[in-house]
């Protein structure tokens, strides 16, 4: 079965510092940097924001896309989106809005994670079916099971609030188990109001969720079986960054999972998952509304099933098998309307569907004493199709019409036969150090916006760059041809993992100014009849592109109470078909943190600075970003063995920053200019309670 080294070991403080050791709860994240896997231990980890994705920042390599307050899309080295597969407990997840203001990590509730897993560089084959871009994985925490005969009740409460929005969170979580059976309860509330910078309010980035989850586990000698049941409620919630805001997501997630552990080191594992999603969005409740003809409100709706088999066998120490199947379908709708006008509607989406059944074979092997190495094989048959669509432009504008009809009339089924194989290896230099080489190709089918965007719009899966797309049915898959290397370095004082790597996309998916008249053609007269100026359309096509760059994090234990550490990014993205960069690439970027830490007092001060970003897309009209640096200071308290307070300031001297990663203004706003970069949040104070029973 797979194992999790331990013998590099990073403390470091999600916006936190670490509590005693000896506290029963230490208010910690504890980075566990292995050969082939970046673990985020959030069990207790200080966070006051309410997008879970912040915490990825933390990782080497990994920043977020923030487009609102609760809709932050990983991304890690360059590549954001569908490219980084991401999953919560395993469970692969399709967000019900087609521009992703309910991306994957948005229902993850942050006090009640075990972990945030990020896979850094080259993915396993086992542990996700399309990670060109890398991979994380949200583990949910489920309680223990008790000891033979003993009966446990436990929990904890956790409460927030922070001044920079007015916002608070409460998080309560009941565990309850003997021997055979564990029983999880979990609620969660929270909201905040629009927030301030040094200049105004960013409106609107208000926000409300709610969160309930009911866990049950059984077992039985070697068998383990657990059901999972979550409700999502998020209401009025802003995304300035995109064309409309979230009236309402509300879903409902579903997962049975199964573990056997025999006494000859082989574990099956098995595991049945779905969710429900539904979703409503406006461009007239939050943000000012523009003209009654022009109000829009999108419906939208995503069924997900999924499941996996997987089969792990330890044949002699270091060496074994992994073998496994796994398959997920995903279903999705659109539709547009106007509450002002009844004969209006567009058919955005109608039934899109993708599924995708993989089968791969891993093999770990010990190669000699000092050097191991893992080799793995994929194959992917990904298959979509489409129904037909109709909008109400299309009856009384022939572009339009032309462009529904084409699709309409297209053979819009697809299929692809993918395959991807990964090497990887360690070579122990001595007991402190370690060299790593690792090579992939792995692959990616087009999204349905991709393949099935028909009219010109911005449902692009949260690119929000502010231009209207369509997509091709046509697509081939993305083909990527990685490389990595690197040196793990630990000892009783310092400790670094730097890598280097090297990315190369066949049929990287970008969208390239359209070719198709008719799309061009609507595109202007819109324009002519609303008194708009949009850019002639984009459509999705395959292009060629490289990716490179440098990560490494590194800490210095100064003696038992200080330690520094910190984290350096680099990477650049670029076409190699044609003399442009990609869009959306996080600057290069580094923190600093120096930490104290006593038997029941702690404090951490950050320091973090991006270098201006003026490699940029011409094709996506990207803007250029300044550079910036600012400060973070966090205290904790352990008053007791269960109860810890924290206090602390983001952004302590009240910078005023764009994040080139925190997309336009495309809201009406007397503060900010629309399609000026969002202004990130001002000086934020903020407190933290948590009790443990």
């Amino acid at each position: 079965m797979q194992q999790r080294p331990t013998h590099l070991k990073l403390a470091a403080l999600a916006f936190a510092c670490a509590a005693p050791a000896a506290a029963d709860h230490i208010e910690e994240l504890v980075v566990t940097a292995s050969h082939d896997t970046r673990v985020i231990d959030v069990t207790d980890a200080f966070s006051i924001a309410p997008d879970v994705t912040q915490l990825l920042k933390k990782a080497p390599g990994a920043n977020v896309n923030s487009n609102g307050p609760i809709t932050g899309i990983p991304q890690y080295r360059g590549m954001f989106g569908a490219r980084v597969s991401t999953a919560l407990d395993g469970m692969q997840l399709a967000p019900s809005g087609p521009n992703w203001m309910d991306p994957p990590l948005s229902y993850a509730v942050g006090g009640q994670l075990d972990s945030l897993e990020l896979y850094r560089g080259i993915v396993p084959v086992s542990v996700a079916a399309e990670a060109i871009g890398g991979a994380v994985d949200a583990r949910s925490s489920h309680g223990d099971f008790a000891g033979a005969g003993e009966r446990r009740l436990e929990g904890r409460v956790i409460g927030s609030a922070a001044t920079v929005n007015d916002a608070f969170n409460v998080n309560t979580a009941l565990f309850a188990a003997s021997d055979t059976q564990r029983l999880k309860l979990a609620a969660m509330a929270e909201s905040g109001d629009d927030a301030e910078f040094p200049g105004g309010d960013v409106t609107p980035t208000e926000y409300e969720r709610q969160r309930y989850d009911v866990g049950y586990g059984l077992r039985a000698g070697n068998h383990t079986l657990q059901l999972d049941y979550g409700y999502n409620d998020t209401g009025d919630s802003g995304t300035p960054a995109l064309p409309m805001d979230i009236e309402t997501i509300e879903g409902d997630l579903y997962r049975i999972g199964y573990t056997h552990d025999s006494d000859t080191q082989l574990r099956t594992q098995a595991a049945l998952f779905a969710s429900d999603l539904d979703h409503t969005m406006t461009n007239f409740e939050l943000r000012s509304a523009p003209a009654p003809a022009m109000w829009r409100r999108n419906t939208a709706s995503s069924d997900n099933l999924g499941f996996e088999l997987v089969t792990q066998f330890a044949a002699t120490q270091g060496s074994g098998w992994t073998f496994g199947v796994d398959g997920f379908s995903e279903s999705h709708d659109s539709d547009i309307d106007n509450p002002n006008n009844p004969m209006f509607f567009v058919e955005n989406f109608n039934d899109a569907r993708r599924e995708i059944l993989g089968l791969f074979v891993e093999r770990r092997q010990a190669l000699g004493t000092d050097t191991r190495a893992e080799f793995g094989l994929r194959y992917n048959r990904v298959e979509m199709d489409a129904d037909r669509v109709d909008a109400t432009p299309a009856r009384m504008m022939p572009p339009a019409q032309a462009l529904r009809d084409a699709f309409n009339s297209a053979d819009r089924e697809r299929s692809d036969d993918n395959f991807d194989v990964t090497a990887r290896a360690w070579m122990e230099l001595s007991e402190r150090s370690s060299l790593y080489i690792g090579a992939a190709r792995r692959t990616r089918s087009p999204s349905y916006q991709e393949r099935y965007l028909w009219l010109p719009l911005e449902a692009t899966a949260g690119l929000a760059d502010g231009n209207l797309y369509t997509g091709n049915i046509e697509l081939d898959p993305e083909v990527s041809r990685q490389i990595e290397f690197g040196l793990d370095y630990s000892d009783q004082r310092l400790t670094l993992s730097p890598r280097v790597f090297y990315n190369n996309v066949k049929d990287y998916i970008q969208g390239t100014p359209s070719q198709d008249s008719a799309a061009v053609m609507l595109v202007r007269m819109m324009n002519s009849m609303n008194g708009t100026n949009n850019a002639d359309p984009l459509q999705f096509n395959n292009v060629d592109a490289i990716l490179y760059g440098f990560d490494m994090d590194w800490l210095l234990r100064l003696d038992e109470h200080w330690t520094l550490g910190g984290i350096v990014n680099y990477v650049r993205g670029q076409r190699d078909d044609s003399n442009d960069d990609l869009y959306r690439i996080a600057p290069p970027n580094t923190s600093l943190r120096i930490t104290y830490q006593s038997a029941r007092w702690g404090a951490e001060l950050e320091g973090i600075a991006y270098a201006e970003q003026d490699d940029v897309s011409a094709t996506n009209r990207e803007q250029s970003s300044d550079g910036y640096a600012l400060v973070n200071l966090l205290t904790t308290w352990q008053a007791t063995d269960k109860l810890q307070f924290a206090a602390g300031v983001d952004n302590l001297f009240d910078k005023k920053y764009r994040p080139h990663l925190g997309g336009y203004n495309r809201a009406a706003n007397p503060d900010i200019e629309r399609g000026e970069r969002l202004p990130a949040y001002g000086a934020n104070v903020f407190a933290r309670f948590m009790y443990n029973f």
